[in-house]
């Protein structure tokens, strides 16, 4: 008969496993000579491997623009999304981010006129970039993180599109805070 080793360690545990999941969040600040963006974004994630998150998140931005004869539009943005992030080293990742905006838009003229008004529309935004993170090494489960992204959908109602429908680059800065991990482990 065979008999175990106590050396053998434990089965690993497969499936969902909620020490790899993570809470943070991010603010959100573009500028452009037509246009100002600031906002805030919570989100939950789940490390599907030490090189890829993925998870939800929820938006809210503010924006302002402004066209070529001085037209100003204002906007309240929100919507949910989902997003991945990949590690080809811990502390560079290449990202992507859906969301789907829902826009409260209000046009102000410039003094030449025109009529103001105040509109509801949609627009979905495909945001791709790169970042670099900081603390994000093997027994921390806490890491902080800056990039820079750019709308490639480019609707022309995207919060991310500038009065003249250029995509202006959307720079973030977060924090991601490890769950169930205890205090300072990640585990992959």
């Amino acid at each position: 008969s065979f008999a175990q080793s106590d050396d053998e360690k434990p089965a690993e545990k497969r499936g969902f496993k909620k020490e790899k999941l993570f809470t943070g969040g991010s603010v959100t600040a573009s500028f452009s000579s037509y246009s100002t963006v600031l906002g805030i974004s919570p989100q939950i994630g789940y490390s599907l491997t030490n090189w890829a998150d993925a998870g939800i998140t929820l938006n809210f931005n503010y924006l302002t623009q402004k066209d070529y004869y001085e037209n100003k539009v204002r906007q309240t943005v929100y919507g949910p999304g989902a997003f991945v992030r990949l590690f080809p080293v811990n502390f560079l990742f290449a990202s992507a981010q859906y969301e789907y905006n829902f826009i409260h838009l209000k046009y102000l003229p410039s003094n030449n006129g025109g009529v103001s008004y105040e509109n509801n529309v949609n627009a979905s935004s495909l945001l791709l970039g790169a970042g670099y993170a900081g603390g994000r090494q093997r027994g921390s489960n806490r890491y902080y993180y800056f990039s820079v992204s750019w709308d490639v959908l480019a609707d022309k109602n995207s919060p991310y599109v500038d009065g003249l429908g250029k995509s202006s680059p959307i720079i973030r800065a977060g924090y991601n805070i490890g769950l169930f991990q205890g205090r300072g482990r990640k585990t992959y």
